[in-house]
């Protein structure tokens, strides 16, 4: 730390003041550097591999890249309701797994008589709002780790998955279920006009709902909020049940694409969902950040993975690069709290 020196117009010294160093850096910077990373590499990277690849600006890579990120945005959007509470959700990929089981059998499919349509893309949501239900349940009421409670949920949801998987993949034979992945409205993917549709209700209702203010509220101060006699562990176990919700909705994003109904629907979809939420700037601790960052997070990710595949970069040279750029994300969203939170949790 520095000693900041100061007279009065009287000449009288000041006591000098201790300014830590994250202060003195928030100084040097216009706003919050949470805010503008994101926004920042996002432009960096798709300059970079615009000039290194002539493929990369064209309107069908963008077209895929918008794909890509459809689910993972969806999965953000719920992920960043619990977090900004100071809580964590691992159960993403248990639940879709779930749903995409549950949901293919009870669809029209290969292996049975069933033709619920519409019900059952409700009941694929219904799946992972319980799921998210018995996560805050169990983590608010019953004070258990949220990371030790939806870890125990992600393999309940794969052990439902597994008991339910029959020999044979189960077909999805609903043609309008279908057109979720193979149609487009007006030159864009339903499931990219979907997962916009989730981020922008996200994000208004974080911003402009008493959920929302809620939401951080506790994140950034959860002991005032209960003398101020608000229903944390409600509003707590209401982020896990939007969360559980929207799992469940990328489980059907995802059996619409793959069109059949698949135990691996939900594999390696955690992770980058968390590390956009991160990348974006929401805050692991709570309190800071928003649905916009994490969709920005997302897109981050996307285009940064798009880019090496086209420009021929190895698997694991990609992996260890989206590793680094996370850990500089996490110092740059995190530098600013350290002094305020003493402890590294």
């Amino acid at each position: 730390m520095t000693l900041n020196n100061t007279i009065t117009p009287d000449g009288e010294h000041v006591p000098a003041v201790r300014v830590p160093p994250a202060q003195r850096m928030s100084r040097l910077l216009p706003g919050r550097i949470d805010q503008w990373a994101p926004i920042v590499m996002l432009v960096v990277l798709t300059a970079a591999f615009s000039m290194l690849n002539d493929q990369f600006m064209t309107a069908d890579n963008w077209r895929t890249i918008a794909n890509q990120a459809a689910i993972p945005m969806v999965l953000a959007v719920g992920l960043t309701f619990v977090i900004l509470t100071g809580s964590i959700d691992l159960s993403a990929e248990g639940v879709m797994a779930s749903t995409s089981i549950s949901v293919s059998l009870m669809l029209a499919n290969s292996l049975n008589s069933n033709d619920l349509g519409l019900v059952a893309v409700a009941g694929g949501i219904a799946i992972g709002a319980a799921f998210g239900l018995v996560n805050g349940l169990l983590y608010a009421r019953l004070r258990l780790p949220s990371l030790i409670v939806t870890l125990g949920t992600w393999f309940i949801g794969l052990g439902i998955a597994s008991y339910l998987f029959p020999d044979q993949q189960p077909v999805v034979r609903d043609q309008s279920f279908r057109s979720w992945a193979l149609g487009e409205w007006l030159g864009v993917s339903r499931l990219v006009t979907i997962a916009v549709l989730v981020a922008v209700a996200g994000a208004v209702l974080l911003r402009y709902t008493r959920i929302g203010r809620h939401v951080y509220g506790i994140g950034g101060a959860e002991d005032l909020m209960r003398l101020a006699g608000i229903r944390v562990d409600t509003y707590k176990t209401l982020a896990f049940v939007i969360a559980g919700a929207l799992a469940g909705l990328a489980g059907l994003m995802a059996t619409a694409q793959l069109g059949v109904g698949n135990a691996n629907a939900g594999a390696d979809r955690l992770f980058p969902a968390l590390s956009a939420v991160v990348l974006g700037g929401t805050h692991l601790a709570g309190g800071r950040g928003g649905v916009l960052q994490s969709v920005l997070g997302v897109l981050v990710l996307v285009v940064l993975g798009n880019g090496m595949i086209l420009s021929g970069v190895g698997p694991y040279v990609q992996q260890a690069v989206v590793g680094a750029v996370i850990i500089v994300a996490v110092v740059a969203t995190g530098w600013g709290a350290r002094d305020r939170l003493r402890v590294v949790k």
